[in-house]
């Protein structure tokens, strides 16, 4: 059987961001986010050679690699949903992203107050979701990439809120980084992801 492997996305780098530097997005790009494809694809070539025989709860050479798997899918994952969140062209937000998030938090004030709170609360992520269990999006903060997800839940909009996102520009300081962030949403992107979860929801609910 041929090895599992993750092909870096060359080109999903954006760039001439308000407020987010291409100096920014080139260290998260070429040494994070391909950081966490290098040691995911490294794993996955030396799964199929481990000892399953030795497996043990308190530490194993299967238990390592299957911790850190999800740690390293879920970086090169998220990574690149949040790059192709970004966009310079500052998109509109679609009527139909627009009412979602209206019925969901009440307004998009509200939605962004808890959103950029969320982000300041948490050392790592701050994501919205959509619930597929109830049909809603809803707001998530993680210390980690593979901590603190909901099951049955369809990624919308990953906020990356670890020092690495944001220190090249802003040093300490992460609150102007939320604002440019939200600046810089590609709201036609998350307008097709809602799309699509609502559809699979649709789906979900006959299942």
């Amino acid at each position: 059987m041929a090895t599992e492997t993750w092909e870096v996305k060359e080109n999903a780098k954006p760039r001439g961001l308000d407020g987010i530097s291409d100096k920014q997005i080139d260290y998260h790009f070429d040494v994070h986010y391909k950081g966490y494809v290098s040691k995911l694809n490294e794993i996955w070539s030396k799964l199929p050679d481990v000892d399953l025989t030795k497996a043990n709860q308190n530490y194993s050479d299967l238990r390592e690699m299957k911790l850190e798997e999800t740690f390293n899918y879920d970086g090169s994952m998220l990574h690149e949903y949040y790059f192709e969140s970004l966009s310079k062209d500052h998109v509109a937000m679609p009527e139909s992203v627009k009412a979602q998030i209206e019925k969901d938090f009440g307004s998009y004030e509200k939605f962004v107050a808890l959103f950029k709170a969320t982000g300041t609360a948490f050392r790592g992520w701050a994501h919205l979701v959509f619930d597929l269990n109830c049909g809603k999006l809803r707001v998530l903060g993680a210390d980690i990439h593979n901590a603190s997800a909901i099951w049955n839940a369809l990624m919308i909009l990953p906020l990356d809120v670890y020092e690495h996102a944001y220190y090249t520009d802003y040093g300490a300081k992460r609150a102007p980084y939320l604002d440019a962030f939200m600046n810089n949403v590609n709201w036609k992107v998350v307008e097709k992801r809602l799309d699509r979860a609502k559809r699979t929801y649709e789906a979900f609910k006959k299942d």
